[in-house]
């Protein structure tokens, strides 16, 4: 239910808390806000840095840390905060339906949910599953889990090659107070370990994973009889399965009539504004770009969060967007190792030590303190 205000006409809407939305909410807080009501809807209280939930697991930090106050920070922007979930939009009526039956009418909106969770798709249904997505219910889970070892290794197999897989198979070998540490796989699939990195960043986690005694299984897993199997054999006995195969689309926005691309995802222009229907933006996860590819990762939707705080003051001011996120032809990526050092990306290059992990939570600090 709505915080802070009863539910209302906004002339612009936020939908979701991500990251890229995070950037307009500290843009309305510098320079003031566009339009006279604007409202954020979000479910949680407290959205997430995605960087810091390997810290989080492996014990480095506690469950706080890398959590901005939505609520706090749409106090000083000036808006109301709805806590609730988006179900439902008529894009044409320019109606939002909220998890409560509520219905709230925007002028603009701008979404950035995150997609949704797709392990029990990709690999079947089992009770030791534990999808990554949504992130605070993994973290939870996880802690609960975590509680319960007492003198007996935790068989985990970590599904996903790509730099979330390797950082949360890391994490959970060194994950602190258990004891003892953890036995742990990392199945990458068909595609490999860290397929969109450099060969040379390949090798240094290769190496990493060989040293600290992780398993690589470059094969497809997938759960038959409910047994964990790849090519047929079983990797049983497995305690738990935690799945980082990427996100998954979320249904109410296609289902709405906004267009999407063929996984779903909400189709966007450069402009970050829906192909079907201009007066409605989206970002991180849940969007996908029509004019070229660009992964879902982290370090875009940040870098988007200013293009998109600029075109949306240019919507609400009567001006048409101009500006566009152009990625640039390298990444920096930093993968924790959870033994305080760091393997940095950059593209071809690529090195490891306890200065990358010192320069990655320096990076990590620079962007939560924006919003603290």
């Amino acid at each position: 239910m709505n915080e802070t205000a009863s539910l209302e006409a906004f002339d612009l809407l936020l939908i979701g808390g991500g990251h890229a939305q995070l950037a307009v909410l500290k843009d309305w807080i510098d320079n003031g806000l566009p339009v006279e009501r604007a409202a954020l809807i979000d479910p949680a209280s407290h959205a997430r840095y995605s960087g810091t939930v390997p810290g989080i697991i492996s014990g480095q930090h506690d469950v706080a840390h890398g959590l901005v106050d939505l609520a706090r920070l749409c106090e000083r922007a000036g808006i109301a905060f709805v806590r609730d979930r988006a179900v439902a939009i008529d894009p044409d009526a320019r109606e939002v339906t909220l998890g409560e039956g509520e219905r709230v009418s925007f002028r603009i909106a701008s979404i950035d949910t995150g997609g949704v969770g797709q392990a029990a798709r990709v690999l079947g249904t089992s009770d030791k599953l534990l999808d990554v997505r949504p992130i605070a219910a993994f973290i939870e889970r996880w802690h609960e889990i975590a509680a319960q070892v007492n003198g007996k290794p935790l068989n985990v197999a970590v599904i996903g090659g790509g730099a979330g897989g390797a950082e949360l198979a890391f994490a959970i070998r060194n994950a602190k107070g258990m004891m003892p540490a953890p036995q742990v796989a990392l199945i990458a699939g068909s595609a490999g370990l860290l397929p969109d990195l450099g060969s040379w960043v390949r090798g240094l986690a290769e190496r990493e994973l060989e040293r600290q005694g992780i398993p690589l299984i470059e094969e497809d897993a997938a759960f038959e009889n409910g047994a964990l199997t790849v090519s047929g054999q079983t990797l049983e006995p497995v305690d738990l399965v935690i799945a980082a195969v990427g996100s998954g689309a979320p249904q109410w926005p296609g289902a709405g009539g906004l267009a999407t691309d063929k996984q779903g995802f909400i189709a966007v222009d450069q402009y970050q504004r829906s192909t079907s229907h201009p007066h409605i933006l989206a970002s991180g996860d849940v969007a996908q770009r029509m004019d070229r590819r660009i992964p879902h990762a982290g370090v875009h939707a940040v870098h988007t969060g200013p293009i998109l705080a600029g075109n949306l003051r240019a919507l609400a001011e009567g001006r048409e967007p101009a500006a566009s996120y152009t990625p640039r032809p390298a990444s920096l990526y930093l993968l924790s190792t959870g033994r305080g050092e760091a393997i940095a990306s950059y593209g071809w290059l690529g090195a490891q030590g306890a200065w990358a992990a010192r320069w990655k939570e320096a990076i990590d600090k620079r962007w939560l303190d924006q919003y603290g």
